[in-house]
């Protein structure tokens, strides 16, 4: 039986994972995977990451020294695994997709919350405070939402904005023809859109393609809404136009520094992150911890894929998801 030392694990990972599981033995630990924790894979023939575990050199040379030969991504992005000097000592395979319907839903509750302000009229009701003042939106049908990435989740995403009425603006870099969208190029996009949603990938040339240039080039007023990867954005632009108003909201279920705080109970701790705690200070901003993939729908589909690829790995047979410097 194989051994597989499972990272970052949370409880609805294991009832998902353990539903389904063909007969492998699955170690659970709930901590990160780091230099520190590598060793806990001792014995094991694979080991399992999610998106915030560090999968750099040193941790690397660990896992291989402790047995391990394969390394299996439960998530699409591999942003955070340095793949090149990966190459010839350990296989990484990742989950391309499992429910691009689970994000692209969330990205636009987090556009409805931002802007009709759901989340504080539930909490005054719950005061038994039903004054109206301060819950002013703006109607969605007629406006104009510029999508940066139009993949799978991009694609479920502008259906959406469709279903509302709104028009469809799309940037990419390799675009795709959506009937009734129109490709245009960043600053077109920045400069006509209402709403902007990012569901593109991390890479070097995405890095901050929202900075302190792209918010001057927005229209006053838009709303900003990311649900793929928090460097995207460049927070203190970001923060600069909060406070300057140009923009609307922001719909947040990403942050560049997540990695130390996301996914774990901070409530009792002091966040020594200034520009998050700043952030979660503005009215304007609705701040989730990486939740916009997390449906029954998704959690299951990971779960499959991610033993697809170790069945596939440990057969010696053609590995479809694998990931390549």
């Amino acid at each position: 039986m194989k051994k597989i030392a499972f990272f970052d694990a949370k409880p609805y990972d294991r009832q998902h994972f353990d539903a389904i599981n063909p007969g492998y033995r699955i170690v659970y630990y709930d901590v990160h995977l780091n230099k520190d924790t590598a060793p806990l894979a001792r014995g094991c023939q694979a080991a399992c990451a999610f998106v915030n575990d560090e999968v750099d050199k040193d941790v690397i040379d660990a896992l291989v020294e402790e047995g391990c030969t394969f390394l299996a991504l439960r998530c699409a992005g591999f942003s955070n695994v340095d793949l090149q000097y990966a190459k010839g000592k350990l296989t990484i395979a990742r989950v391309p997709a499992y429910s691009p319907h689970a994000v692209a839903e969330f990205a636009f509750a987090l556009l409805l919350t931002v802007n009709r302000k759901t989340h504080k009229a539930y909490i005054r009701t719950r005061d038994f405070n039903f004054s109206l003042v301060n819950l002013i939106g703006t109607d969605l049908y007629g406006k104009t939402a510029g999508v940066i990435g139009t993949g799978r989740i991009g694609q479920a995403f502008i259906q959406i904005c469709k279903g509302f009425g709104m028009n469809v603006l799309t940037y990419d870099p390799h675009p795709v023809q959506i009937d009734g969208v129109q490709a245009v190029e960043l600053d077109e996009l920045l400069a006509k859109s209402d709403v902007i949603s990012l569901h593109c990938p991390l890479t070097p040339e995405t890095r901050h393609i929202i900075d302190a240039e792209a918010f001057t080039k927005m229209k006053v007023g838009s709303f900003l809404i990311n649900t793929s990867r928090g460097a995207l954005v460049d927070t203190g632009a970001l923060l600069c136009a909060l406070n300057n108003g140009i923009i609307r909201g922001a719909g947040l279920d990403v942050y560049e520094e997540e990695a130390q705080y996301f996914y774990e109970d901070k409530s009792e701790k002091i966040i020594t992150d200034d520009k998050l705690s700043l952030l979660l200070t503005k009215p304007n901003v609705m701040l989730s911890s990486h939740q916009a993939y997390l449906t029954e729908e998704a959690l299951s589909a990971i779960a499959r894929t991610t033993y697809e690829n170790l069945d596939a790995w440990f057969a010696s047979k053609p590995l479809v998801n694998e990931v390549h410097a």
